[in-house]
This record gives structure tokens, C-alpha cells and sequence, in this order.
């Protein structure tokens, strides 16, 4: 028996599920908001500190908690209601947000304060990444996962689009604050859509535990779920291509506050004009693979993706003129997402259920915590020596190179 034609719609997947309909919807909003703050808060740390350096170190702060707890957030995860996490986390980033606003609007902000807002927000999105990530094949089931994925992503680009555009105007008429104070409106967008959900409730059996307790069976959970995503074999090999294009691939966004103002000669505008295009090409992937795309072969895309980022990511490095800057930014988020976006979907059905929360986690810790921390701030050390072309096109160079290496010495990939 033949299975159904697969629909070009790529928005099939929200007419279906109500419940990821409202997910999508409200997590849209709330990105937006986000992207506006990502955009202000970079500039911002520009402002306070000149320096490329601090501003790696502001995004490596943020994320050193996904780094160091991912793994234990994900054990947890895995034996949690996933609903009733996302809406605690969310909770905590609007208060996040809210006091950011707050400190930028009395002017009395520095870079200490930003570090630790940065480090609040770290420690939340550390749990909140894989709950939410993990969240999303009970709002669609295994068959809508794919399509629901890309999606995802679409959203995500979409904020990047309308974020920082919105944001440039924000800061313009009203200052960077605002940036701030916006996001944590938009968080209430995302709350009401969770509230909103029917899912059935998990419940954890009772018992009677020590805090040490819990830390030890947390510890031995993500050490056994680290161990299975470790073994030999395609799992592991997917994972070091996607560690290794966040940890010297990702950083481009973090400076590109630095490219903006001293290669291509912007000011916050243009740099917000720079993430637009990001998004924009990121947008429009994330509907083809919701749609058009959802019945080639993930292997080959891969395979394409992996390679093609970094090569234009070479190329922006060496680009002096706005305009060929924002045209070939389109072409980078473009592959960017669709390496991202079937990284993710195949993963998720590679491995079984009950290790998806721990698989999401490793994943957060790869592309948040290490891309952040480990490359976000060598990416910033090396821009402050030899300029930030070289810290991108030299980041670039060895994600081309390793991507070149796993797919000749596993060829299993692009048979995926």
C-alpha cells in the first residue's frame, strides 16, 4: 500500500495541531522580542566596553550554564512534564528581560550587571532548550516531526528578520532600553499559548528524597544518556559535525556587531540590517524544508549544507562593501538553517524516546554552550589581535575542513 503524497503546504503542520499552533504562534512572538534584545545587547556591550573581547565574553557568560548543565537539565527532562517546564523557564525570561529594561532605562547598566543578567538567562535556557526542543514530537507525533522542525525554524528566522528591523527602529526613537522592555512584553505572547495547550499531565511517581540524592541520580541519568549518544557509530559522527560548524561556525553572529561598525563602516542600523538578511535567507529554507523539501534526501542536504556555510561564511569574511555583505548573508543563513534544521529532525528519529530529552540537551550544549563559550570568546580574543575578517574566515576555514573530513570518512551520513 502506497503512503499519502507528502503536502507542499509548509504550513500543514499548524492546520493540523492545534496545540503546535499555538506553540509556533506565541514562540514567534516571543522571538521577536528576543532577537530584539540579542541586537540591542551586543551593541550595548559594544558601546560600554569598544571592545571585541567583551563582547564574546557577554555571549560566553550567558552561555556557560548550557555548557555546564545541560546534560543534568536533560535527565531531568526526560522524567518531567516538558509542558510544565517550558512555562516555568518563560516565566523566568520575561523577569530576565524585565530587569534588564529596567537597569538600561535608570542608566545604570555596566558590564557587570550585563554579565550577570547574561548569566541568569544562561542558567534558564539551560533547562528551557531541551524541554522545548524535546516538546515538540508531543505536540505533532513522529510523522508531523519533520515538517514541524523546519517550521520551528521559520519562526526562528522570522524573528530574525523582524527583531533586529524593529529593534534599529526601537533604538533610534527610543533607545536601546526599549529593546530590552519590548522582549518582555513578548514573553506573555509565548505564556498564553502554553497555557492554552491540552496535553496529557506527566505525573512523577511520589518518593521522599535528599537534594544529594536527586544530584547523584541526575549525575548518573545524563553520564548513562551522554555514554549511549557516544557510541561508535552515525550518532556520534552527526554530533561532532554539528559541535564543531557551532564552535567555529556559530561565533560570525557574536561579532557581528564588530564586523559591522569596523569592516563594513555601519552603525546600529546596518547592523541590524545585517541579521535581517540572516533571516531572511534562514526563512526562507526553514518553508522549503517545511514544504517543497520534505521529500529529499536528508543525507545529501546535509551534506550539501555542511560544506556550503563555511565556504560562504569565507567569503563574507573578506567582504568590505554593505551591500555584497547583506546579499551573501542571505546565502549563509540560508544554509545554516537547512544544515540545523536536518541535523535536528534526524537525530530525533535516530534515537529512542526515552534518551530525546538528553539527546536535545547535548545538543544545546553543542550549539549554545560551546558555540558561545569556547568559540564566542576565542572568536572575540582572536578579532581584538588580527582583526575580526580573520577571526571569522579563520573559524570558517576549519569548520570546511572538518566537515570534509567526517563526510569522506563516513560515508553513512549522506545515506541518511
Amino acid at each position: 500500500m502506497n503512503s499519502p503524497p507528502r503536502s507542499l503546504n509548509p504550513f500543514r503542520v499548524l492546520q493540523t495541531h492545534r496545540n503546535f499552533r499555538l506553540f509556533w504562534c506565541g514562540q514567534t512572538l516571543s522571538l521577536i522580542g528576543t532577537w530584539m534584545q540579542t541586537m540591542a545587547q551586543g551593541w550595548l556591550a559594544l558601546e560600554l566596553s569598544n571592545s571585541a573581547l567583551v563582547v564574546g565574553v557577554v555571549a560566553s557568560v550567558g552561555a556557560l550554564p548550557v555548557l555546564l548543565f545541560s546534560m543534568h537539565a536533560g535527565a531531568l527532562v526526560d522524567r518531567s512534564d516538558r509542558l510544565r517546564i517550558v512555562k516555568i523557564t518563560q516565566a523566568v525570561f520575561l523577569l530576565e528581560a524585565g530587569a534588564l529594561w529596567a537597569f538600561t532605562w535608570t542608566g545604570h547598566v555596566n558590564i557587570p550587571v550585563l554579565l550577570a543578567l547574561a548569566f541568569v538567562q544562561g542558567t534558564c535556557a539551560a533547562i528551557e532548550i531541551p524541554a522545548r526542543q524535546s516538546l515538540i514530537i508531543q505536540l505533532v507525533g513522529r510523522e508531523d516531526l519533520a515538517p514541524a522542525i523546519a517550521l520551528n525554524s521559520s519562526g526562528f528566522n522570522l524573528a530574525r528578520v523582524v527583531g533586529p528591523a524593529i529593534g534599529g527602529l526601537v533604538i533610534h526613537a527610543f533607545g536601546l532600553a526599549w529593546c530590552f522592555g519590548l522582549n518582555a512584553l513578548s514573553y506573555f505572547a509565548v505564556l498564553a499559548g502554553l497555557y492554552m495547550m491540552h496535553l496529557p499531565t506527566v505525573l512523577a511517581p511520589p518518593r521522599r528524597t535528599s537534594f544529594i540524592a536527586m544530584a547523584r541520580e541526575s549525575t548518573a541519568s545524563a553520564v548513562s544518556g551522554f555514554r549511549y549518544l557516544m557510541q561508535p557509530g552515525t550518532v556520534r559522527d552527526l554530533l561532532g559535525l554539528v559541535a564543531i560548524g557551532a564552535v567555529f561556525g556559530g561565533p560570525y553572529i557574536t561579532l557581528m556587531p564588530v564586523m559591522a561598525r569596523d569592516q563594513l563602516g555601519l552603525g546600529a542600523d546596518g547592523y541590524g540590517g545585517l541579521l535581517a538578511s540572516v533571516g531572511v535567507g534562514g526563512l526562507i529554507a526553514a518553508l522549503m524544508l517545511a514544504g517543497p523539501a520534505t521529500h529529499w534526501r536528508k543525507g545529501r542536504v546535509l551534506a550539501i549544507s555542511s560544506i556550503a556555510f563555511p565556504v560562504l561564511l569565507l567569503i563574507f569574511s573578506l567582504v568590505t562593501n554593505a551591500n555584497a555583505a547583506n546579499m551573501l548573508l542571505l546565502f549563509v543563513g540560508c544554509s545554516m538553517i537547512v544544515f540545523n534544521a536536518v541535523s535536528n529532525h534526524a537525530l530525533q528519529l535516530l534515537v529512542p524516546d526515552e534518551y530525546r530529552g538528553r539527546l536535545m540537551a547535548l545538543y544545546s550544549l553543542v550549539v549554545v554552550g560551546l558555540s558561545q563559550v569556547a568559540g564566542s570568546l576565542a572568536a572575540g580574543a582572536v578579532a581584538r589581535v588580527t582583526g575580526v575578517g580573520w577571526a571569522i574566515g579563520g573559524s570558517a576555514a576549519i569548520t570546511l575542513t572538518f566537515a570534509l573530513w567526517t563526510l569522506r570518512r563516513a560515508p553513512a551520513l549522506i545515506e541518511l
